[in-house]
């Protein structure tokens, strides 16, 4: 079994409020469990307004599965046009962590 964790600190576009974050960051989530079914959530800088970082983690039985899964949703985000992507962070574990 292989875990794979993709954690992604991004800029929100026009965003003044929290109320605004997180009707410009739950349709990105919702996305990102829809077409890659995936484990997705909203992990840090909860109380700021224009940052938010997203929390991606997915299981397989082949850690090239993972990979392709996790760079998928790398990609979702950065092509977001309301979204910039400032970074990137993979961790991977595998049966012999």
């Amino acid at each position: 079994m292989y875990v794979g964790a993709l954690e992604l600190d991004v800029l929100l576009g026009d965003v003044r409020s929290l109320k605004q974050k997180r009707s410009a960051v739950r349709p990105v989530l919702a996305e990102l469990r829809r077409r890659y079914d995936v484990a997705v959530a909203e992990t840090g800088d909860q109380d700021v307004y224009r940052r938010a970082r997203l929390g991606v983690a997915a299981v397989s039985g082949e850690a090239g599965h993972v990979r392709e899964l996790l760079d998928a949703c790398e990609r979702l985000v950065a092509e977001r046009p309301e979204l910039e992507l400032l970074s990137v962070r993979t961790r991977m574990l595998g049966p012999e962590d």
